[in-house]
Formats: structure tokens, C-alpha cells, sequence
């Protein structure tokens, strides 16, 4: 008979198309069933429209009469919602009371590099208006999915990735919504995207302190954010009320990412702080955070995120970002 060990590393190697991760990944499997040489599995629904469902039966029941003493599969879907199926462990949010400090490119590198280290990362794009994970990423297709739900896509590394870019006809149409739209939108993508089991979510916030960035910290459960800055002293301004407002939410900060923060000249080696003098010791004690990293300007970083490749980039600094980031959220929970 076989053990359902067995049958879950069988289960384990079955691709979900449209998402490419596997059913446990996804956390589609809810109920394995052994009685004799029969073995019946039970399969969640969201986001699996029919013909998908019709492939993984079959599938599932090809895999499993591959062990010994299998000779009848049964595999039925049963109806569930997203927000049901998935099973996040931290999802931490990146903000900045301030546009153009680089959130997105600080959420993308800490993705890419947690990625790197073998943990499942999703990235949830809420900056609804100005999108730019999809474009950093390479990515440009439409996700999969049904009535039921969404499908994120997914990056060369395969970090799971949902942005409202993905749904336009055209990534350069405009989002001209109010307020409560977007706000429902961020919701949408939170409760009804199949992120599946994942370590880390990480959700890029726009800038300020208004409608999105408080939908997300009023209606994600957040293990805490991380501040993302320049070395400016009016952007280091309007941070500090990024800090007072997770104060006021009662939202943990796991550290602060000075980004832009110096550029080396390639031929002396020389620091050259070209937006003033660094505000990182600064703005960490303002948020009462760590550093996590104060990101240099990189011309080979800037070219790789214009051509979707941002997932090829690598630095120390980069190393260290991860190191401090996974400390302090380890301290933190």
C-alpha cells in the first residue's frame, strides 16, 4: 500500500500551468486519502479554471499509478477562495512617505536576493498608479486564473509577482482611478491572487501616507515595513511621517534602506555622495530600526532594471541587505 509520503513527493513534481509552481506550493492539496490499492486526492479550486482542473486529474492519477500497489485514482476539487488556500509567514511592506526614492527597486533586490537564498517570495505591487515591478522583472504577460481567482506571475528566480500592469492592455495605459478603486484593487490582490505558501510577501507601497498605504495596513496583516529613503534632507522629511504614521498603526519597522547613497568613482575607488551627506544613522534613529543597507548608485544596476533583468544583478551589498533584513525580521516575530 502505498504511503502517503509517497504519494505527497508524487504530488510535489506536478506543475500547475499557468502558475508553475507545484500543487503544494500553491497549497492546492487538502486531503489525501489511502484504502487499499485506491487512493483518492482532494484538490482546492481557486484560480484553476476547468480545462486546468481536466489536465490535473489526469495528471495526478498518471503520477500515482506509477507507485506500486496504486491501481485506482480518484482526484475531486472542492471549492475554496484564495484568501483561504493561502498560507503567508511574513509579509513585510515597503514604504516611503516620499515618491522617487526607490521602493520599488529596494522591494525588487530584497525579492531577488531572499529568492537566491531558497525561500518562496511573492512581490505585491500596490503602487496602482505607477507600476514598475512587471518592467523590472521582464515580466509582460497576462496572468492565468478563473472566476475563482488569480494566478500571479511568476520571475526567472520564481518569485510570485501580481501588478495591476499585468491586467492593462498596454503597460503604458494610465490608471486614472480615486482613491476607494484603488483601494479595493490592493484588496483584490491580497485576498483573491493564489500566492500559495510563501515565506515572504513583499508589498511595494506608493508614496505618502493617504488611501493605499493605509487599505495595506489596515487590511494585511503586516509582520512590519522597511523604510526606503534618500540621502536628501527633504525626503528624510517627509520619510520621518512614513515612520509617525506605522507608529500610529502600531506596525513594527524592520529597518531602513538608504538608497542612491553614494557612487564609487571607477577610477580612484573614491565615495562621492552626490545627493549630500548620508542621512542612514539618521533615519534609523528616527524609526528606532537597523540599517539595513545603504545602496550605492549603480549605472549596471539602472541598465539591468530598464531591460527586465534586474534578477541578474549581485553585490556585498546586496549579501549584507539580506543578512540584516532576515536578522531584525527574526527579532522582530
Amino acid at each position: 500500500m502505498a504511503s502517503e509520503n509517497e504519494i505527497k513527493e508524487r504530488l510535489d513534481e506536478i506543475l500547475v500551468p499557468g502558475a508553475m509552481r507545484s500543487l503544494s506550493k500553491l497549497n492546492l492539496v487538502k486531503g489525501i486519502g489511502v484504502d487499499g490499492k485506491k487512493v483518492s486526492v482532494s484538490l482546492a479550486s481557486p484560480a484553476v479554471n476547468p480545462q486546468t482542473q481536466n489536465w490535473l486529474k489526469a495528471k495526478v492519477a498518471e503520477e500515482l499509478k506509477g507507485l506500486p500497489d496504486v491501481d485506482e485514482v480518484e482526484v475531486d476539487f472542492v471549492d475554496a477562495q484564495a484568501k483561504d488556500v493561502n498560507d503567508i509567514r511574513n509579509v513585510v511592506a515597503v514604504m516611503s512617505g516620499k515618491g522617487g526614492v526607490g521602493k520599488s527597486l529596494v522591494t525588487g533586490l530584497l525579492g531577488l536576493s531572499l529568492a537566491r537564498r531558497g525561500y518562496d517570495v511573492g512581490i505585491l505591487d500596490a503602487d496602482i498608479t505607477g507600476p514598475s515591478i512587471p518592467r523590472m522583472f521582464g515580466i509582460s504577460g497576462r496572468p492565468a486564473g478563473s472566476e475563482t481567482g488569480i494566478m500571479p506571475a511568476l520571475s526567472k528566480l520564481g518569485i510570485s509577482i501580481m501588478s495591476i500592469n499585468l491586467l492593462l492592455p498596454n503597460e503604458d495605459d494610465p490608471v486614472i482611478w480615486r482613491g476607494p478603486l484603488i483601494a479595493k484593487t490592493i484588496t483584490q490582490f491580497w485576498e483573491d491572487v493564489l500566492w500559495g505558501k510563501q515565506d515572504y510577501l513583499l508589498v511595494d507601497l506608493p508614496p505618502g501616507t493617504a488611501d493605499a498605504p493605509l487599505t495595506v495596513m489596515q487590511s494585511i496583516p503586516l509582520t512590519g515595513v522597511v523604510m526606503a529613503f534618500t540621502p536628501q534632507e527633504l525626503a528624510a522629511m517627509v520619510v520621518r511621517k512614513a515612520v509617525q504614521m506605522t507608529r500610529h498603526m502600531q506596525i513594527p519597522i524592520i529597518g531602513v534602506v538608504e538608497n542612491m547613497s553614494y557612487l564609487t568613482l571607477p577610477d580612484s575607488g573614491k565615495r562621492l555622495e552626490i545627493f549630500g551627506k548620508s542621512k542612514a544613522i539618521e533615519m534609523a534613529d528616527a524609526a528606532s530600526a537597523p540599517i539595513l543597507a545603504q545602496l550605492p548608485i549603480d549605472p549596471e544596476l539602472a541598465q539591468l532594471c530598464d531591460a527586465g533583468e534586474i534578477e541578474r544583478y549581485d553585490s556585498e551589498v546586496l549579501q549584507q541587505m539580506a543578512d540584516a533584513f532576515l536578522n531584525s525580521v527574526s527579532a522582530k516575530t
